[in-house]
């Protein structure tokens, strides 16, 4: 990079201003702080804060590591309402960088929402394999588990799902005991009733 690139950067604005950011976060967590003393609701975050978590979290969607997921919608909500949920924990006098205490919060929704929709997948697969669902065990076969070629199909599996052994089992279905129903007294009745005219013949 030439010294006129690396000026040009440098002069370009980050899509959040930090310090903007930090004043908003410090006089909301005055108004947060003396709610909290009254025993009063605390105050909802500003519009500018909101829009702050909507920029931290569109922004980190799109990134390789994300980029790529169905469920971007979902990741971003989740980590909006993860950011209002634990605002009031920010500490001004620990940390002048909300940009980066937020991230952390939005990268860590993220890898929840991702675990969970694999999880929720691996499920679904299971669910339709166990009605022999011929086509649909044949596209993952196709998208999954035959591209790995250095696996067996259960490892491969368990790799495209994330999962593990504990997950798998916890997940298996349990064989339900079937029960004899009781019978009531009219059912009782019934069967005695048959019985005796039975024998009468």
């Amino acid at each position: 990079m030439n010294e006129k690139d690396k000026k040009k950067k440098e002069s370009k604005p980050h899509y959040i201003d930090n310090k903007q950011f930090f004043a908003a976060m410090c006089e909301w967590k005055v108004l947060v702080v003396e709610a909290d003393d009254l025993g009063e609701p605390r105050p909802p975050i500003t519009t500018y804060i909101g829009e702050c978590f909507m920029k931290i979290a569109e922004h980190l969607s799109f990134k390789a590591n994300f980029a790529n997921y169905p469920y971007k919608e979902e990741m971003i909500g989740d980590a909006i309402e993860n950011c209002i949920m634990y605002a009031h924990n920010f500490d001004a006098s620990k940390s002048k960088n909300p940009f980066s205490y937020f991230t952390q919060i939005t990268y860590y929704a993220f890898l929840r929402r991702i675990e969970k929709e694999k999880k929720q997948s691996y499920i679904k697969f299971k669910l339709l394999e166990s009605q022999d669902d011929v086509i649909i065990q044949k596209w993952y076969r196709e998208n999954y588990f035959e591209k790995k070629d250095d696996m067996n199909v259960k490892d491969a599996m368990q790799d495209a799902f994330q999962v593990n052994d504990t997950d798998i089992k916890k997940f298996t279905p349990k064989n339900k005991k079937k029960t004899k129903k009781k019978s009531g007294k009219l059912d009782q009745f019934m069967d005695k009733k048959d019985t005796d005219e039975n024998s009468t013949d």
